[in-house]
């Protein structure tokens, strides 16, 4: 079934309390998405940020970031009072996340609301503790040390901290058993506002689609907690890391620097680590967007301490067994493969035992770096058409700063013409193609440019701060927007 959405970030939407919330910003963005005829709202991961406030670099793949947590909700709750959060300055401006400030003011309000929930913890607090068993206790004392130590990862703790020897981690609960209730706490609050959300969505018929990232960050509870699933030395410091090889965008490749999956430990128990976190996260989401697909048929592996990704090699993933697991364990859950990079024949086939729709991005189609197959007159139905994702450019940002013969040619090939706006006529174009699904940025959308820009990859700084204004998505863009899917039958 032909059908659209939209690519934005919780933490883009409008807000006067410094970055995009689950509240009321939020519901209005559903309503402009239905009334837009849309029916799916992709955003990327929710899970808390570290270092460099990537969604893609976590403390854990299954908490909720705390910053999404709406303080009007909270005060509407009983949890807050007004005067505690409303004449907080956040120091950024309308467009823009300032994270530092975040890092700064936000706690200590999370701190207030959580003393109220836990002084007379509703009976669904001790539900949710008791559903996220698997994972919260050891996600709270994890932030609980991390804050007892200044910080610092957990590969610079004390030894007995960092191997979790059993006597250790008791005393650090009993030591620290109010940080570790504030943790829980607020994981409760996010998740409470996130399910809202989730309701209030698909009530409209919106389904969001979610963001899984194939690898964890190293300084993570997931590492910390499940140490023999990674290939890690004696001293538990990773012996391989995570990136992509050089190529027509980076002359060094890209150095991400996550710890490497020990594929060969987790065949053993049927790659029970995996199926637990696919089916945590297909809990939240509608359907799941599995990022880096290709690392499941083949992964590029840096020796740990490199300066670039020039010195890594190939090896051999999991492949289909992965997935086959996954399916006896949870079915069909509805899955995306986001499987763009170094596309070889195991890749390949791999999409095709999985089943899973594939990735086709419209600005590929046209950059002379890159040798995919993305012109619309080379798409399958089975896929999904981006304009672009957040690690590009929204289109008018990549038309000034493309190559003019490139630009020159996806005019041509589209028919794009000034007058319409060359965003508008490349996002047409993406809805016009046989792609059964079409999702634009909500740059896009709002005709923005390189400013707009959500993330440019190896790069630190500036990246992840956008946010649209009050107001923009405005109703007479919604009935632009319905009309062009009545037009091409994604409505």
């Amino acid at each position: 079934m032909r059908a659209a959405g939209v690519l934005m970030h919780l933490t883009s939407l409008p807000s006067p309390h410094g970055i995009g919330t689950m509240g009321a910003a939020a519901r209005d963005f559903v309503d402009f998405l239905a009334a837009a005829g849309q029916r799916y709202w992709q955003i990327l991961p929710v899970c808390p940020t570290s270092y460099g406030d990537s969604p893609y670099q976590s403390f854990s793949t299954y908490a909720g970031n705390p910053y999404l947590i709406d303080l009007d909700l909270l005060a509407a709750d009983g949890l807050l009072e007004p005067g505690e959060y409303q004449n907080i300055d956040w120091e950024s401006p309308p467009d823009r996340v300032n994270y530092g400030a975040l890092y700064q003011k936000r706690w200590a309000v999370l701190r207030k609301a959580c003393a109220r929930l836990l002084a007379q913890p509703p009976a669904a607090y001790r539900e949710f503790c008791e559903k996220s068993a698997f994972w919260l206790p050891d996600y709270a004392l994890f932030m609980a040390l991390k804050d007892a130590h200044g910080g610092r990862p957990w590969t610079d703790w004390e030894p007995a901290l960092r191997r979790r020897d059993p006597a250790a981690l008791a005393e650090a609960r009993r030591r620290y058993a109010a940080d570790l209730d504030f943790w829980q706490g607020v994981q409760y609050l996010f998740f409470a506002q996130w399910h809202a959300l989730k309701r209030y969505a698909n009530g409209k018929g919106i389904r969001i689609i979610g963001d899984l990232p194939i690898y964890v960050a190293a300084d993570s509870v997931d590492v910390w907690s499940t140490p023999e699933a990674f290939q890690l030395d004696g001293d538990l410091r990773p012996t391989e890391v995570a990136g992509c090889p050089p190529d027509g965008f980076s002359a060094t490749g890209q150095l991400w620097g996550n710890p490497l999956y020990d594929w060969d430990a987790m065949a053993k128990d049927g790659y029970a680590w995996w199926v637990r976190r696919i089916r945590a996260l297909c809990a939240t989401y509608d359907v799941l967007r599995i990022d880096h697909f290709r690392g499941f048929a083949g992964y590029y592996a840096i020796p740990f301490g490199q300066t670039d990704a020039r010195g890594g090699r190939w090896r051999q993933g999991p492949g289909i067994a992965l997935f086959r697991a996954v399916e006896n364990a949870l079915g069909r859950p509805a899955i995306l493969a986001e499987d763009l990079g170094f596309l070889t024949d195991d890749v390949r086939a791999l999409l095709r035992e999985s089943g899973f729709p594939g990735m086709k991005v419209l600005e590929f189609g046209f950059d002379s770096r890159d040798g995919g197959d993305y012109l619309p007159h080379t798409y399958p139905r089975h896929c999904v058409v981006y304009t672009g994702t957040h690690d590009n450019e929204p289109v008018n940002g990549w038309f000034d700063t493309a190559p003019a013969a490139d630009a020159a040619r996806a005019v041509e090939y589209l028919r794009l013409t000034q007058a319409e706006g060359y965003h508008w006529g490349m996002m047409r174009s993406a809805w016009a193609s046989v792609a059964d699904l079409a999702i634009v940025q909500a740059q896009d959308l709002l005709g923005l440019g390189h400013e707009s820009r959500m993330n440019t990859p190896s790069t630190l700084g500036g990246n992840w701060c956008w946010r649209a204004l009050p107001g923009a998505f405005t109703p007479a863009l919604a009935a632009r927007l319905r009309r062009d899917m009545e037009l091409y039958g994604r409505l």
